[in-house]
């Protein structure tokens, strides 16, 4: 018969059976060192070594361009003689080109818009940002509200999973400007959300009359539905996560209203609590917009553009860094910010991508009152002025005027959803060129 030792009693060793090794006296350690175990030993670190420096060691994810904009791409062209466009090329990444991005979305028959009604693809594509910026900005219609077409090399018209991958490269989106950027917000929320009727308003929160007065084409009117506009997807996430198609958590795309210079301390200090002190893993995009709530005057905008420059990369300096606060240090030698426009252009820049959007065309609605000051020759002199200045201080620009001469406005100023669509997508090719592998 078998008996157990009590938990607390320590068992016996039976005959022929060696104490435990703890059990021994440090004197009595069964373990001693010999030649041969030294060389095992080494031997055995000799191999972790060896096999932490050649097996592969996982990073963090780092965000990339997609292949057809890194990669050379070969493809059996279709050349129609005599043609004044060619079709698009044959490739995977332009079949969202051809088709109707909007066939599943919220709303698509009532509000009757097809995103072939918006763009007319064709070949070539544009293959990098300073052609892509050129063509978007002096492309045009074929007739009022036709579908938009870049000139010389076509943009791509995204889908919203590609929408969302493109966002997903950045930590941030940062668009800074007036009532027409937030409609390039609202625009994107559109996409993302994929509804036609109320992608662009805070229609969680709706009342009966809102949403009958914010659906489809009303959502970018600014006297009836201007407080309900989306300002930022974070907003989204918080109140309709369900609404949102694009992975929880990868995005985020806000909007600061600036639209007078001086630029209110208040309003400075919002865009600093958006800028983190140390570099994020992925990098920050800004996008600008001004001009008309100014008068469309060219000092006072190159102004509020410096002082937003100053403000970010003083605050977040892994942008870029400055040689001096430009704006600052000149106006405290007495010298204006026009004389210090060169002087901005020696800074040395990290990956820090801005993009400036000036206003886009009148409409026959715009009051009389403000023809001269901001109609359409004070608006093409405009666009073309800042497009050289804002180069000097390494600033790209996307002209909007030629994409809207023909386009319909509600009030003579601001386009309606088809063409603010538009214009959100001109913003996203932008976004897709950007050298985020560099960061």
């Amino acid at each position: 018969m078998t008996f157990f030792a009590d938990k607390h009693e320590p068992a016996s060793p039976g005959p022929n059976v060696s104490p435990p090794r703890w059990t021994l006296a440090p004197g009595m350690s069964s373990w001693s060192v010999s030649p041969r175990r030294i060389i095992s030993f080494v031997v055995a670190m000799a191999l972790v070594y060896y096999l932490n420096a050649s097996l592969p060691v996982s990073k963090p994810h780092k965000a990339q361009r997609p292949s057809y904009l890194t990669e050379h791409l070969l493809y059996n062209s279709t050349v129609l003689p005599h043609a004044a466009f060619q079709p698009p090329e044959a490739l995977p990444h332009r079949h969202a080109d051809v088709v109707d991005t909007f066939a599943s979305f919220k709303y698509r028959n009532t509000c009757n818009i097809s995103s072939l009604d918006l763009h007319s693809p064709f070949a070539p594509l544009c293959t990098d940002r300073k052609s892509l910026l050129a063509a978007m900005s002096s492309g045009g219609r074929i007739g009022h509200d036709a579908p938009y077409m870049p000139r010389e090399c076509d943009m791509r018209w995204f889908s919203t999973e590609e929408i969302c991958e493109i966002l997903a490269r950045f930590e941030k989106v940062i668009i800074l400007g007036d009532s027409m950027m937030r409609h390039v917000v609202g625009s994107l929320n559109v996409l993302i959300r994929k509804d036609l009727g109320y992608g662009a308003v805070t229609d969680w929160n709706f009342s009966p009359e809102e949403r009958q007065d914010c659906f489809c084409n009303y959502q970018f009117n600014v006297k009836a539905c201007s407080v309900q506009g989306i300002f930022k997807t974070g907003d989204v996430v918080k109140n309709d996560p369900e609404s949102l198609a694009c992975p929880a958590n990868t995005i985020d795309v806000i909007i600061e209203q600036m639209i007078r210079f001086p630029i209110p301390s208040e309003e400075l200090d919002r865009l600093r609590a958006l800028l983190p002190a140390k570099k994020p893993t992925r990098p920050y995009a800004f996008v600008f917009g001004h001009g008309l709530w100014n008068d469309l005057d060219l000092q006072a905008t190159l102004d509020w553009l410096d002082t937003l420059l100053d403000v970010t990369v003083n605050q977040a300096p892994w942008l870029g860094s400055l040689s001096q606060p430009v704006v600052s240090h000149a106006r405290s030698r007495g010298i204006s910010a026009a004389a210090t426009r060169g002087e901005r252009s020696k800074q040395a820049s990290g990956f820090w991508p801005r993009l400036f959007l000036t206003p886009n065309a009148a409409g026959k609605e715009k009051p009389d009152e403000w023809l001269v000051s901001q109609g359409n020759k004070a608006l093409m002199i405009f666009e073309e002025s800042v497009r050289e200045e804002v180069k000097r201080k390494g600033v790209e620009h996307l002209g909007t005027w030629n994409m809207s001469i023909q386009s319909n406005k509600f009030d003579g100023v601001h386009l309606d959803l088809r063409g603010n669509l538009v214009k959100a997508m001109m913003v996203l090719n932008w976004l897709n060129m950007l050298e985020v592998e560099n960061f």
